[in-house]
């Protein structure tokens, strides 16, 4: 799976960002959000995930998030900050390690035919992720 584009997509859910309609960049507000904290909260973690599987509820960002998300994969987030980008990393190491069980249902559900798992192999072996 595009394991880059998927977890920036997962950091604007977890840091409630919301993308702005013009220009089409992911806004950098919530940008000094402590990722480290929301990882560590099972129940946030837990939210977000069910928000990006469309097994619970979403916040209006959430929402968001999961229309922007194919653009997201698709362009390699060209729109994301470069601390969206390095959030996305810590975010990606983070479910890969420590949820792979949701990381796999994100993986299923995101990237079914397994192109963006391919296509960003690169990136996922320099973040020690074996695809």
């Amino acid at each position: 799976m595009n394991k880059l584009l998927l977890a920036v997509a997962f950091f604007i859910a977890t840091t409630m960002t919301m993308v702005q309609a013009a220009p089409a960049k992911y806004t950098t507000k919530y940008d000094n959000v402590n990722i480290d904290d929301i990882l560590n909260n099972d129940r946030l973690v837990a939210s977000y995930f069910k928000c990006l599987m469309e097994t619970g509820k979403c916040t209006p960002e959430g929402e968001e998030v999961k229309r922007w998300l194919p653009e997201a994969v698709e362009n390699k987030c060209a729109d994301c900050s470069e601390k969206q980008k390095m959030g996305s990393e810590k975010i990606i190491k983070f479910l890969y390690e420590k949820k792979n069980d949701m990381w796999k249902q994100l993986e299923e559900k995101y990237d079914p035919k397994g192109l963006y798992r391919q296509r960003y192999s690169e990136d996922a072996k320099k973040l020690n992720i074996d695809v």
